[in-house]
């Protein structure tokens, strides 16, 4: 009989060329789990450079402009462009900026010492629109602020008065920590591809090949249960580990596609942390690789197994929203859980920030423990499908 190391060689290359040749499934896992997340992030640079290219313009719509000549001399000493709008354009405002309506008696009420009513329509289910919005308030609150203060100066009152103390802000994030707000969905993206990577092959290889007929035969040979379950495994977490390089690496060139200059300056990511994030995601396919085998053993065909790996694996794409909802905050028990501990590892990568020894060795024992079980159990459920 041939060594153990040789029969799960031989498994292994087995397993590889029919995963291979099954080359519709290959290209669909390929596309959906490697590209999806660099066209993800060239459509989020092409919202940003919108909104970059709508503030460049520095235009600003206004209804009745000739009502009120010293907040068109606002504007202008802003380095605002002022576009006369009319009174189409307030029906038009889904497909247009916002609008900012003078009333007749604007300059009047101000000399009365009144507050004339400034109406700033906007529409505000286009994301556009709105940030536009917010910077005209801001705009026009400049206005009246500096309206404020001429008159509290010709009344001989000291502006001093208004303001008992002067705040300075002093922001302590590094660059590469606030480009985690740019790539902080890179996680999540690569941990999808590792999941997705290995559900095919991990049903196929053991339910698939049971609804086939072709497990039993399979369990008649020499080949040892251990022997062939290894080997079955690691063909399904090579598969798996392949995908997570090319996810990983697609990034780096999708680099190349972003639109806005701000996210370009502010993404972060180069071949040290695609290596970190691979040396982070290895362990996890591997855990991964074996759960799906073992659900999926149970189940007498495809179908079944499909159905029972969803659980798993919609359970593993919501756990790193945990860290998306605990605003990026960092519990201990995080590094216990997989796929959260592999999103919180990532993000410190991200971010630049070093590693403990515990923050280390936590997650690799726990994938490791979750594999030789999940390995174990296939093992005994061959055993009961050969003794049938």
């Amino acid at each position: 009989m041939k060594a153990p190391w040789h029969q799960m060689w031989v498994v292994l290359r087995k397993e590889l060329s029919d995963t291979l040749r099954d080359r519709r499934t290959l290209f669909t896992v390929l596309v959906s789990a490697v590209m999806l997340g660099p066209l993800v992030l060239v459509a989020i640079s092409t919202l940003v450079a919108s909104f970059e290219s709508q503030a460049k313009a520095r235009q600003v719509r206004v209804l009745g402009i000739e009502h009120a000549p010293s907040l068109k001399n606002y504007f202008e000493r802003q380095t605002y462009t002022v576009v006369t709008a009319q009174k189409d354009d307030l029906n038009k405002l889904g497909r247009g900026d916002p609008v900012v309506v003078v009333p007749e008696n604007f300059e009047s009420a101000l000399q009365q010492g009144e507050a004339p009513i400034v109406e700033l329509v906007f529409d505000s289910a286009r994301p556009r629109a709105q940030s536009a919005a917010s910077n005209l308030a801001r705009l026009l609150g400049g206005f009246s602020r500096e309206r404020a203060s001429l008159n509290l100066v010709l009344r001989g009152v000291s502006l001093e008065l208004l303001e008992p103390i002067r705040v300075e802000e002093h922001d302590v994030a590094s660059t590469q920590t606030r480009s985690t707000q740019i790539t902080g969905m890179l996680p999540y993206f690569v941990i999808m591809a590792v999941l997705y990577g290995a559900l095919h092959a991990a049903l196929d290889t053991t339910a698939g090949e049971r609804e086939r007929g072709s497990l039993e035969p399979l369990l008649m040979t020499p080949t040892s249960r251990w022997a062939l379950v290894v080997g079955k495994w690691a063909a399904v977490a090579s598969l798996s580990m392949i995908i997570a390089v090319m996810s990983t690496l697609s990034f780096l060139p999708g680099q190349w596609l972003l639109r806005s200059d701000t996210l370009s300056a502010l993404f972060q990511y180069g071949p040290r942390e695609a290596a970190m994030f691979l040396l982070i995601l290895f362990p996890l396919a591997a855990a991964v690789s074996a759960l799906l085998m073992a659900v999926a053993i149970q189940s007498r065909s495809f179908k079944e197994a499909q159905a029972s790996a969803t659980v798993v694996m919609l359970g593993a794409s919501l756990l790193p929203m945990v860290h998306v909802f605990n605003l990026g905050s960092e519990s201990d028990w995080n590094l216990w859980v997989p796929a959260l501990a592999q999103n919180v590892l990532m993000a410190r990568v991200l971010k630049g920030e070093a590693f403990t020894a515990t923050q280390v060795w936590i997650p690799l024992g726990v994938c490791a423990v979750l594999t030789g079980i999940c390995l174990a159990w296939v093992a005994r459920s061959l055993r009961s499908v050969a003794s049938r």
